[in-house]
């Protein structure tokens, strides 16, 4: 399957009660390569790897950034997550958030270029977006039916040209739960992730690195930010590549 081999300095698995009691304390949490591997190999297949991976080398330019960069590159997609239910692809829709979640981009209907139907309807997708909706679903009982947008984000960067994973700041995105899955780094350095409490206190810092490395965060509870990303070596293409999933409850 070509899988990128787990760290061996990580042993075990993240059980769904403990990744629970540890978001319920702190807000967030931050899952290793080899654990959140084999977590969803675990709940499902992910055959398909090697094309999901490769699919971020065909993502369009991001032209709704208000800051005027052109360093960011994503595909979108929404789904019906309802518990115990099977998971159903939406129809084609815009992205939307609210100025007081994003004040450089938000206000307005952002209609990026959707997953393709090949990735969107694949073994890996579907077996990440299972895995949340059990992990969110013990956070969130009460919660009959989500709202689920997917978001495949590209980040470069130039020389003497940062990119903004974040160019907004630390932010909440107005849902319920976020999912962020390390697919590749190459040739960057720093992109560190940091999470604020409510006080604006820092409640902790990890560096998604390896495929596979995660963050799980209660958007609800608290903010998130990314450190830009610079090129290790500036005469050659440099990039951070991610999936976001943010559930949303209906």
């Amino acid at each position: 399957m070509n899988l990128p081999p787990p760290k061996p300095a990580v042993i075990g698995l993240p059980s769904l009660p403990k990744l629970r009691a540890t978001i319920e304390a702190d807000g967030f949490a931050f899952v290793s390569s080899a654990a959140m591997q084999g977590a969803l190999l675990a709940a499902g297949s992910m055959v398909d790897w090697p094309a999901f991976s490769a699919s971020w080398n065909d993502l369009a330019v991001d032209t709704f950034m208000a800051d005027g960069g052109r360093y960011r590159r994503r595909r979108h997609a929404v789904y019906a997550v309802e518990a115990g239910a099977a998971i159903v692809r939406e129809a084609h829709q815009p992205h939307w958030q609210g100025l007081e979640y994003n004040p450089l981009n938000g206000g307005v209907a952002r209609w990026f270029e959707p997953v393709t139907a090949a990735i969107g309807n694949g073994d890996s997708i579907n077996t990440i977006l299972r895995w949340c909706a059990g992990l969110f679903g013990r956070l969130s009982p009460e919660v009959a039916a989500w709202r689920v947008e997917v978001h495949q984000f590209r980040i470069e960067a130039g020389p003497g040209v940062a990119g903004q994973p974040t160019p907004e700041g630390a932010h909440r995105d107005g849902v319920d739960h976020v999912l962020v899955l390390m697919i590749r780094r190459h040739n960057i350095v720093e992109g560190t992730t940091t999470i604020i409490g409510p006080d604006d206190s820092e409640l902790g810092s990890f560096t998604l690195t390896h495929p596979f490395d995660a963050a799980l965060v209660d958007d609800s509870r608290v903010r998130h930010g990314v450190t830009p990303v610079e090129a290790q070596d500036p005469t050659q293409p440099a990039w951070r590549d991610v999936l976001v999933v943010t559930f949303k409850r209906r």
